[in-house]
């Protein structure tokens, strides 16, 4: 199935979790903040967190400096 990661098309098994497809594209735990749909969602979830087929996810990252 077909979910969004900042807008750019990314294929998925259905049973992928939130964590594993952040895992499998190289998105580091440290650092980053995930929204699914508009709606942010906790890392302690990120393992059960089941993704749903045109899923948009939003992933921003921290940064230092000014």
């Amino acid at each position: 199935m077909e979910v969004f990661i900042n807008r750019r098309p990314v294929e998925i098994e259905e049973s992928t979790t939130l964590a594993e497809l952040l895992a499998r594209e190289g998105l580091s735990r440290e650092g980053i903040a995930v929204a699914v749909n508009n709606r942010v969602v906790p890392r302690s979830e990120w393992p059960a967190a089941s993704l749903q087929e045109g899923a948009k996810i939003t992933v921003i990252r921290a940064v230092c400096g000014g």
